[in-house]
């Protein structure tokens, strides 16, 4: 077949894929959007307020509003955590979601096309060939671009094959049922508030999680873990919290990075982004918003990168996400080596949550995705309360 151009082919159509495609689209320039159907990842589903805004997110895509969040220990002491009037946590199924994501982009003008990346092919011409098959077995198709953005997940073919050390990228192996939410409320569950368990037997070095959709709800296990049975961790939540009986929807698993990659770019013309570059919060596991945002910074790259020619344009993704977002993700990295380690420092980290001004500190963070300086005394606080709880000179149960 004849190649088609592109100045930018996309692969993967997640939140990260669809969003770089939709900002390149509307810039202008000509997009490919490679995606393979079908694939759901296994994600609570949450975003805040400021995503919706930002990226122009109706309120109709919302599924359900969380008012709060219940951290529960290894005692199975639990902690509730209200919003306030500062806003909401937004829920999503990624079902609906990232198909909303993909079609905007094409209604902006990108091309969408059904396929599974194979790999990348460079001769004389100007500009790399993405080669791809439509279906397991299919003919090998060919498309030549400029650019090549990989968004295709934490295993990402893309960056595997261009970017030095994408092989070695720190996973966590997450797992979730989406089930039919009870008629009645069931013990335990509750419709307006995400539950998060730090308990060792559920995840070992991360946590589980119920979240509600609405209609339906995630609940799910992460952890590295690999003989850690993550479905047997899920049916134990599913027992203790009466869902054993509700409806099974669907069941999805998949890796998740938690730390960014040394290298987005390889210099050339090849740029990574979303979970491909690793941009999940750790301790968190949350990568909705960090996901978009690093594929609207990836498209910026991309379209000075189409303008110039110039490869270093494309360093500035990486750049400017970190410089943005690096120490967040920095201090949360601290947190989940301290905290997940053991369940006396997982009961330790939730009598902590109970305090105040963790809350409010907390929730202000989450809305607003940076670090809050306007209470400097607040935050000495919190450390001081912090430090005591790390070295056991604080009682777990306060």
């Amino acid at each position: 077949m004849s190649e088609a151009q592109f100045d930018v082919v996309v692969v993967g159509g997640g939140p990260s894929g669809a969003t770089a495609a939709w900002d390149l689209a509307r810039a202008g320039r000509s997009v490919l959007l490679l995606d393979r159907a079908g694939r759901i990842k296994p994600c609570g589903g949450a975003v805040p307020p400021r995503l919706l805004e930002e990226f122009e997110i109706p309120q109709s895509l919302l599924v359900a509003k969380a008012r709060s969040a219940r951290m529960v220990a290894p005692s199975n002491r639990h902690v509730d955590m209200p919003v306030g009037e500062i806003g909401y946590v937004g829920m999503v199924d990624r079902d609906v979601f990232d198909e909303w994501l993909r079609a905007r982009a094409e209604a902006a003008g990108a091309t969408r096309q059904k396929g599974t990346f194979d790999h990348i092919e460079r001769d004389d011409a100007d500009g790399p060939l993405v080669c791809f098959r439509e279906s397991r077995g299919g003919e090998l198709r060919k498309v030549r671009t400029k650019l090549v953005i990989g968004a295709d997940g934490a295993r990402s073919a893309v960056a595997k094959e261009n970017i030095e050390g994408a092989e070695n990228m720190h996973c966590v192996f997450a797992y979730h049922e989406v089930i039919k939410s009870p008629e009645s409320t069931a013990e335990g569950y509750d419709a307006s508030r995400c539950d998060v368990l730090y308990q060792g037997h559920l995840s070992p070095d991360f946590y589980a999680w119920v979240f509600p959709h609405g209609h339906s709800a995630s609940i799910g296990v992460g952890s590295a873990n690999k003989g850690f049975s993550l479905r047997g961790a899920v049916k134990t939540m599913r027992d203790d919290m009466g869902l054993a009986d509700c409806e099974t929807i669907r069941c999805e698993g998949a890796p998740i990075p938690l730390k960014p990659l040394k290298k987005w770019d390889n210099g050339r013309d090849v740029l990574v982004a979303g979970d491909a570059a690793g941009v999940v919060a750790p301790a968190s596991g949350e990568g909705i918003f960090y996901a978009m945002t690093c594929g609207r910074i990836a498209a910026q790259a991309a379209d000075a990168f189409v303008a110039s020619g110039q490869p270093a344009a494309l360093k500035q993704a990486r750049k400017q996400f970190m410089r943005e977002h690096g120490k967040v993700f920095w201090i949360l990295g601290i947190m989940q080596h301290f905290w997940y380690s053991s369940d006396k420092r997982r009961e330790r980290f939730v009598a902590m949550c109970a305090d105040k001004d963790v809350q409010e500190l907390t929730w202000q963070a989450y809305m607003n995705k940076r670090l809050v300086r306007a209470r400097p005394l607040a935050h000495l606080k919190i450390f001081i309360k912090d430090t005591a709880h790390l070295l056991g000179l604080r009682p777990a149960t306060r």
